[in-house]
């Protein structure tokens, strides 16, 4: 009996320390978390003004040729995916990968009809595993990501689909609700989308129309990448957060659990002590 709640001690003290461990893992991601909640929506307006600027030139600009609106026949996709480098985050990894291994098996027959680009190292070493092809890699991002650390792949994505390497370019990452919803994306980013319907505003550019979009275009372009990054960035912590939340609730029940199972041995152990002493006493008298 005695041997039997040492170990329910030994028990409780190991789910103790996994509490003050989880409980403070989710303190610190609720911090960062409001940090990457302002970044994610800071960076929305200046993507949105973009995307007004480059939408009124291309829809008042008759005979616009670039190769990033226009539609061509698809026989190679990229994908752009955004995971996190570190784990613990509940389903945030599962949940996208998930989802851009089911746009591959659904669109793909041939691993020669797709190429990844990934940031993160989790989605890195998911696709090294299965030997799929990685044409670009970011890992080790900062909790704070500036745009000069996703430049490198966020480059190569757009610049493949310019020269022709890909005819589509679609970008999978989690998009941010709130602390506890995080919606795995797919967004196709190229070719952009039909702005016929963009208003028109009164401007006039220099040199031209062409110039000002054969510039804008790709900016814009890798701007939609990094605010998809921003996003992911907030939704790991919210993940994380929610999952850390979770393992701190069990385990105060499993201590809860563990703590009754070693009072009833405890009770169990004097009862029959005394049972011993009064069985000893009698024996005497």
């Amino acid at each position: 009996m005695a041997k039997g709640m040492r170990e329910i001690k030994r028990q409780i003290k190991s789910k103790q320390n996994t509490k003050q461990i989880t409980k403070a893992m989710e303190m610190v991601a609720a911090s960062k978390l409001r940090r990457a909640q302002e970044a994610a929506e800071a960076a929305r307006p200046y993507a949105d003004k973009l995307k007004e600027v480059v939408g009124s030139i291309a829809a008042g600009s008759k005979g616009i040729k670039h190769p990033m609106l226009q539609n061509r026949e698809v026989k190679k996709t990229g994908y752009l995916v955004v995971t996190s480098d570190r784990g613990l985050a509940g389903g945030y990894n599962a949940n996208v990968l998930r989802r851009v291994m089911t746009e591959i098996q659904e669109r793909h027959k041939s691993p020669s009809e797709y190429s990844i680009f990934v940031i993160g190292r989790k989605g890195r070493d998911f696709f090294s595993k299965r030997n799929m092809n990685i044409v670009e890699e970011v890992v080790g991002l900062s909790d704070s990501p500036t745009f000069g650390d996703i430049k490198t792949v966020a480059s190569a994505a757009v610049k493949n689909f310019e020269n022709g390497s890909y005819d589509r370019l679609f970008l999978v990452y989690n998009r941010f609700v709130n602390a506890i919803s995080q919606i795995p994306t797919v967004k196709q980013l190229l070719p952009m989308e039909d702005m016929s319907g963009t208003a028109v505003s009164n401007y006039e550019y220099e040199p031209s129309p062409e110039g000002v979009l054969e510039v804008l275009l790709p900016k814009y372009a890798e701007t939609l990448i990094y605010s998809a990054v921003l996003d992911g960035k907030a939704s790991e912590f919210g993940a994380r957060m929610t999952a850390m939340s979770n393992a701190t609730k069990n385990a105060t029940k499993m201590i809860n659990t563990l703590t009754l199972s070693y009072n009833r041995a405890r009770q169990a152990a004097i009862t029959q002590e005394i049972s011993e002493i009064v069985a000893g006493a009698n024996a005497q008298s």
